[in-house]
Parts: C-alpha cells; structure tokens; sequence
C-alpha cells in the first residue's frame, strides 16, 4: 500500500510541474481601466507597462480603457474604482485596484509570483 502513494504521489508531482510549465507559458490578457489623463492614471501605466514588458515580455496583451470616454467598459467589468486592473485570462478573472507602484503585490495579483516571493511563474 506504501509503494501505491509512493507513485501516487510522484505522479502527481509530475502532473503538477507540467501544469506549471504550461502556466509559465501562457498569454495573459489584461485591461486597465484609468480615469482621464491624471497623475495616478499616468503612473499605472507606467507602472504596469514595465512590469509586463519585465516579466511577461511577448506574453501579454494590454488595453487601456478611459472609463471617462467609454463608461459603458467599466460597468462590463465592474470596475469600482480606477485606476483597476482586470486579469481576464488566464483564468479566473482577478482584478487590481490601485497606482500598481507594489511590484510585488501586483505580481502575486496576476498569479505570476508566489506569496512567498520565491517562485516566478517564468522559473515554474
């Protein structure tokens, strides 16, 4: 019976590695819902702009959305606040609030980095 959870178990250590590796390569599709050109929009921008470009360089799609020239978008994604950024894929769905200056808080967010800060999504 030991030797069965042994196997098991290795099993699923390997299904689990696969999965990460499939995950490291995954497109994320993401949409920041700013208000109007202030100081706090610009800065998320800034802010998320880099931290794909760092992290998700030719893995991501980025759309920014005014929610003052398209409040229509930011009733669809229930946006309370701006500046929000919305993880729509992988899925679930998660959404940021804030100026996104946190790297880390953002990168745990987004599912690209642990709680523990020691496993990037790149390296899994």
């Amino acid at each position: 019976m030991m030797a069965r959870r042994a196997k098991g178990s290795k099993a699923v250590e390997r299904k689990l590695a696969a999965a990460s590796r499939r995950g490291a390569k995954q497109h994320y599709v993401l949409r920041l819902c700013v208000a109007g050109a202030s100081p706090r929009s610009a800065a998320a921008i800034r802010n998320v702009t880099a931290l794909c470009e760092e992290h998700l360089k030719g893995r991501y799609t980025l759309n920014v959305i005014d929610i003052y020239q398209k409040p229509i978008l930011a009733v669809e994604e229930g946006v309370l606040a701006a500046p929000t950024l919305v993880r729509k894929m992988p899925l679930p769905l998660r959404r940021l609030i804030g100026d996104m200056s946190n790297e880390e808080r953002v990168l745990v967010g987004l599912d690209i980095k642990t709680r523990r800060g020691d496993t990037d999504a790149e390296t899994r």
